[in-house]
C-alpha cells in the first residue's frame, strides 16, 4: 500500500528579503548554496551545512502526516519532521521509540542561542520539550565541563541542525551536545570520545580530506557499546576523515523528492555534492565488497536526504536570522544516528557491519553519480554493486528500523 501522502503549495521562507548575516556564511557559493564553514588547513575539520540562499527556490514538498504544527509553518520551507518520518518511514516508531536513549553531537565551539532555537523549532512543529532543566538536553565541553568553549557563527549553524535533526527523528531521545574547544581533529575526537562514554549512539557532522596519519585519530571513533556515525562530505567524489574510519557508519547523500507515482511516495537519487570513493589510508574491514577498483575501506556506509535543494527546515537565531533551509551530510548524519537511537541498538564498532547484513532492509538508491562522467560503483549508482551497494549512498537510506 502507498503511503498517504498529500502536497500542498510552497512558499518562501524569508521571502526575497533573505540576507546572510554577521559573516555567518563562508566564503564559496555556488549554484544557490554556499557552506556555513570555510575550507580549513591541514589537522582541521569543517562542518558539513549547506545553506539554501533562496529558500523560495526548495524543491521539496510537504507531507500531511498528522504531526501538529502551528500555523506559521505555511510559511517555512524545507523538510518538517513529519515529511523525514514518512519519508523513512519511521512515523509510528518515532512517536514510540527513543525514550531512555540519547543522541550525542560532537561539534566545535559554541552556540549562545542553541537551547531557544531548538525549543522554537520542536514548538512550531509539536514536539515535546527538551530543555537543560528537564535533563533531556546537555552540552558541555570537550571534557564534559561547564566552562563551554568560544562562539563560531558556522558551527553554531551546524549545531542548530544537528539538535534539530535529532529531534525530527527521536522526539523521545535525549540529546548530548559534546562542544570542542576548536574544529581540529584532536579536539574533536578528544570531544567525541567523550561522548562516548555517556550515550549509546554520537553524530559528528563535519570532515577532512584524507591525510596519511588519520589513523592514529580512529581510536578516538571506536568505544564498545556506542555507534558513531560521521558525515561523508559535501565536496563530491572523494573520501573524508572520520567518516573512513573502520568502525564508523559513513553517512552519504540523497536528494529526496515527494513522488506521486511510486509505492513509497518518495523517490531519492545520488546528491550529487555526497562524498564517496576508496579509502587512501583505511584497509578493507572485512565486511565491505572488495573489487578491483578498491580493496580498501570504502565510503559511504548507508545515506539520507542532504540536497540543499531539497533540504530541510531549521531555526537558527546565532549563525543566521531565523528559519532556514538547510542540506549537506551534515542532515545524513544525525538522521541516521537517530535511526540507530529509535532501533535502541548499540552495535559498538560493528554498527557499519550490521547495515552490510541487513541491507534488503534499506530503501535502493539506482540512479545518480557525484562524478562527471564517472562509470563505476564508487560514484556512479546505476553501476551499484550486486546487493545495490554504491559508494555516494552505501547500501541505501532508512527503510524503518529494521536494517539498525
Amino acid at each position: 500500500m502507498r503511503r498517504g501522502v498529500v502536497f500542498f503549495g510552497l512558499a518562501g521562507l524569508l521571502g526575497a528579503g533573505f540576507v546572510l548575516t554577521g559573516g555567518a556564511v563562508a566564503q564559496a557559493s555556488t549554484g544557490g548554496t554556499a557552506a556555513a564553514c570555510g575550507p580549513v588547513g591541514s589537522g582541521y575539520a569543517r562542518c558539513f551545512t549547506q545553506l539554501l540562499l533562496n529558500p523560495g527556490s526548495w524543491r521539496g514538498g510537504h507531507v500531511v502526516a498528522g504531526k501538529s504544527r502551528s500555523a506559521s509553518t505555511s510559511t517555512i520551507s524545507g523538510y518538517y519532521p513529519s515529511d523525514l518520518q514518512n519519508a523513512y518511514g519511521l512515523s509510528s516508531v518515532s512517536a514510540t521509540n527513543g525514550t531512555g536513549m540519547t543522541v550525542a553531537i560532537a561539534d566545535a565551539y559554541n552556540n549562545p542561542d542553541l537551547a531557544s532555537n531548538l525549543a522554537t523549532y520542536r514548538s512550531t512543529f509539536g514536539l515535546p520539550p527538551c530543555t537543560v532543566a528537564s535533563g533531556c538536553l546537555t552540552i558541555v565541553n570537550q571534557s564534559g565541563g561547564a566552562k563551554l568553549p568560544r562562539g563560531n557563527k558556522g558551527w553554531g549553524t551546524e549545531e542548530s541542525l544537528d539538535l534539530q535533526m535529532v529531534s525530527a527523528i527521536c522526539p523521545n531521545c535525549k540529546i548530548l551536545l559534546v562542544e570542542a574547544a576548536s574544529a581540529s581533529f584532536k579536539n574533536l575526537g578528544i570531544a567525541a570520545a567523550y561522548a562516548a562514554k555517556h550515550a549509546p549512539v554520537v553524530s559528528n557532522s563535519y570532515g577532512g580530506s584524507e591525510f596519511s596519519g588519520e589513523a592514529s585519530y580512529n581510536g578516538y571513533y571506536s568505544a564498545p557499546g556506542t555507534t558513531f556515525v560521521a558525515s561523508a562530505g559535501d565536496n563530491g567524489y572523494g573520501v573524508e576523515f572520520p567518516a573512513a574510519a573502520p568502525s564508523v557508519v559513513g553517512a552519504g547523500g540523497t536528494t529526496l523528492v515527494p513522488s506521486a507515482t511510486t509505492t513509497r511516495g518518495w523517490t531519492e537519487t545520488v546528491w550529487s555534492g555526497s562524498g564517496s570513493g576508496c579509502s587512501a589510508y583505511e584497509p578493507n574491514p572485512g565486511w565491505q565488497p572488495v573489487t578491483s577498483l578498491c580493496s580498501n575501506r570504502t565510503v559511504a556506509d548507508v545515506s539520507a536526504d542532504a540536497n540543499p535543494n531539497t533540504g530541510v527546515a531549521i531555526y537558527d537565531s546565532y549563525g543566521q536570522s531565523g528559519w532556514l533551509v538547510v542540506g549537506g551530510t551534515s542532515v545524513a548524519s544525525p538522521v541516521v544516528a537517530s535511526v540507530f537511537a529509535l532501533a535502541g541498538n548499540d552495535f559498538g564498532p560493528s554498527a557499519a557491519q550490521q547495515l552490510y547484513g541487513s541491507a534488503a532492509s534499506l530503501y535502493k538508491v539506482t540512479t545518480g553519480s557525484n562524478s562527471s562522467g564517472c562509470a563505476d560503483y564508487l560514484c556512479n549508482a546505476a553501476d551499484s554493486l550486486s546487493g545495490g551497494y554504491n559508494g555516494p549512498t552505501g547500501n541505501g537510506t532508512p527503510d524503518g528500523i529494521a536494517a539498525f
